[in-house]
C-alpha cells in the first residue's frame, strides 16, 4: 500500500519516528516530501514546492495523510507567527478542492492544530513579544474565560486588572488577529470534510487548559462540528506531535480492513482519573479519544482483545521526568509497579501483543518500568514502547506502532524500541538535564540554543547514551547488536534529539 505523508514539521517525532512505525511493515510504501522541501523552526516550509510534490507522488497512491498547518503555514511554528490575510486562508482552502477534483478516489486523512497558548513567558516557538508577555497573555485570555463561565475570586478578579492595565494592547491585537486567521482556517477545513474532501480529520490540541483562548477556540469548532454533524469523521482530543503516527495507524486498519481491540491495564488505581500535565482531561479519556482515532475498538474483556495496553500512570501527582531522583511518594504508596510488571509478563505469556504508553511522567520515561521489565526480560518481547513527551504524545505513537507492529517485522520493531528508550528515557529523563548542568554551562550555551557547539553537544550526548544504555539494558535485546547510532539537534536546542540508528541481529 502506497501512503503519502505530510508531517506537521521537519522534527524527528514527526518525520523519522513515523517513517520509523511505518517502515516496520513490509506492506507499507510510506512516501514524504524530501528534507529540502521542508521548513526550519520558524523558516516556513517551501509551500508551493510541497504543493507541487503532492500532486505529482500522488499518482498510484492509496491514500493521503496531510497537515493542513505544513500545507497552509509551513509548520507548526510558523502557524504561530505568520501575517497571512483572510483571502489567502480560502486560496489553501480552495487548493484543496482541486486536488480532490484531480484524485477523487484517494481518500484523505488530515490535521489541524487548534493554536496552542501556553502558560509561560517564551518566544522560542511563539512571537518575539511572547518572550516578554506570554505569561500576561496566557492569563488574561484564561481569566477573561473563567469570568464568563464561572465567578471569579476577588484575588482573581484583582489580577485581571492589574494585567489588563500593563498588557500592551497591539500585542494582544496582533496576537488575536492571527488567532482568527487560524480560526478561519480551521472552519474552512470542517466544511472540506462535509463537502467530502477529506474523509478523516483530527484536531489535537497542544498545551491545552481549562479556560482561555485555545478552550474558546475549540468551543467554537466543536459547535460547528456538531451543527454539521460531522462526530465520526471529525475527532478533537488533546495531543499534537502524535498526529502523524496515529493517522498512519488509521490509515493501516482501514485498507486493511481492521479494528484492533485494544485493552488497557493500569499502573495505579487513581491513575485513570489523573489530569495529565499539559492536558486538559483524565487519562482515561484521553485514551478513549486516541484509540478511536486510530481505528481500533476499546475492550473490557482480556480474552478478546488483540492488544494489551500496558498504561504507566502517576500514583496521584504528576512530575516532570528528570525529577525522579525526588519523586512524590505516591508514585510508590498509590501504584504497585511489581503487580504491574507481572501483568505485562502474564499477557506477553499467553501470547499477547503488548503496548507500553510510559506516561507516569512528563517529559521522559519512567526508570523503575524500564529496570523491572528488562530484569524480566520483558522488553524486547513488547511490540511498542514509547514515553516521550506528553501523555498524548507517548499514547498516539505507542498505539500506532502496535496496530503497525502486529504484522510488522521483528527486528525492526525492536529497534524501534531501543530507539524510544535511548530517546524517551536516556536522553529526556536523565542525560537532557544532566548535559544542561555541565556541557551548557561549561561553554556558555542556552537549553534554547547551541551555538556553534552542536556538534560538540551532539558528540557527547551520543557518548552518553550508548553508555547508559549499555549500563542498565543487561537482559533484553540479547540477539540484537546496536551497529551505529549518532545524534543530532534539529532546531540546535536541547529539548529534542534526533538518533540515527542501525542495528543488526545475531543468532
Amino acid at each position: 500500500m502506497k501512503i503519502i505523508y505530510i508531517p506537521l514539521d521537519e522534527r524527528p517525532c514527526n518525520t523519522q519516528v513515523v517513517e520509523r512505525i511505518a517502515s516496520s511493515c513490509s506492506q507499507i510504501n510510506f512516501v514524504s516530501p524530501p528534507p529540502e522541501l521542508l521548513g526550519l523552526k520558524k523558516r516556513p516550509a517551501n509551500n508551493e514546492g510541497i504543493w507541487a510534490w503532492l500532486f505529482h507522488e500522488s499518482k498510484g497512491a492509496d491514500a493521503i495523510i496531510l497537515s493542513i498547518d505544513m500545507l497552509v503555514y509551513g509548520g507548526i511554528v510558523p502557524s504561530r507567527i505568520h501575517y497571512l490575510q483572510e483571502e489567502m486562508g480560502l486560496v489553501w482552502i480552495e487548493r484543496l478542492r482541486e486536488f480532490h477534483k484531480m484524485y477523487p478516489g484517494i481518500p484523505i486523512y488530515a490535521s489541524n492544530l487548534i493554536m496552542r497558548t501556553p502558560k509561560y513567558s517564551s518566544n522560542d516557538e511563539e512571537p518575539d513579544y511572547y518572550g516578554t508577555w506570554g505569561r500576561e497573555i496566557f492569563l488574561n485570555s484564561y481569566l477573561k474565560d473563567k469570568s464568563v463561565r464561572e465567578k471569579l475570586s476577588e484575588e482573581e478578579s484583582e489580577q485581571l486588572s492589574v494585567i489588563e492595565k500593563k498588557l500592551p494592547k497591539e500585542i494582544v491585537e496582533d496576537y488575536e488577529k492571527r488567532r482568527a486567521f487560524n480560526l478561519l482556517i480551521n472552519q474552512g477545513v470542517l466544511d472540506l470534510v462535509m463537502d467530502g474532501v477529506i474523509t478523516f480529520l483530527s484536531i489535537p490540541q497542544d498545551d491545552s487548559a481549562e479556560y482561555g483562548y485555545t478552550t474558546i477556540d475549540q468551543n467554537i469548532i466543536v459547535r460547528k462540528r456538531d451543527e454539521l454533524r460531522l462526530y465520526e469523521s471529525v475527532h478533537i482530543y488533546p495531543g499534537a506531535d502524535e498526529v502523524g503516527a496515529t493517522l498512519l495507524a488509521r490509515v493501516f486498519n482501514d485498507l486493511t480492513g481492521d479494528s484492533p481491540a485494544i485493552y488497557p491495564i493500569w499502573s495505579s488505581t487513581l491513575g485513570p482519573q489523573v489530569i495529565p500535565m499539559y492536558e486538559d482531561r483524565p487519562f482515561a479519556e484521553s485514551m478513549k479519544a486516541h484509540i478511536l482515532a486510530s481505528g481500533c475498538t476499546l475492550v473490557d474483556d482480556q480474552d478478546s482483545a488483540d492488544i494489551i495496553l500496558a498504561y504507566n500512570t502517576p500514583g496521584k501527582v504528576m512530575q516532570e521526568s528528570w525529577d525522579q531522583s525526588r519523586k512524590d511518594i505516591t508514585y510508590s504508596t498509590f501504584r504497585n509497579m511489581l503487580m504491574f510488571t507481572e501483568q505485562i509478563k502474564k499477557f506477553i505469556n499467553l501470547g499477547k501483543d503488548v503496548i507500553v504508553a510510559d506516561s507516569a511522567y512528563a517529559n521522559g520515561g519512567d526508570r523503575d518500568l524500564i529496570l523491572l521489565l528488562d530484569k524480566q526480560q520483558m522488553l524486547d518481547k513488547l511490540i511498542s514502547y514509547k514515553g516521550w513527551n506528553t501523555n498524548c504524545n507517548t499514547l498516539g505513537t505507542t498505539i500506532s506502532q502496535g496496530v503497525i507492529g502486529r504484522s510488522g517485522d521483528k527486528v525492526k520493531v525492536q529497534e524501534n524500541i531501543i530507539y524510544h528508550l535511548m530517546d524517551d528515557y536516556f536522553y529526556q529523563a536523565e542525560i537532557r538535564m544532566k548535559m544542561v548542568d555541565d556541557l551548557l554551562m561549561k561553554h556558555k550555551l542556552s537549553y534554547f540554543d547551541l551555538k556553534n557547539q552542536a556538534e560538540r553537544v551532539n558528540t557527547e550526548r551520543t557518548r552518553l547514551l550508548q553508555g547508559r544504555f549499555n549500563e542498565e539494558i543487561k537482559n533484553s535485546f540479547r540477539n540484537i547488536r546496536i551497529k551505529n547510532i549518532s545524534t543530532n539537534a534539529p532546531w540546535n536546542r536541547m529539548f529534542e534529539c534526533g538518533i540515527e540508528l542501525e542495528t543488526q541481529w545475531e543468532e
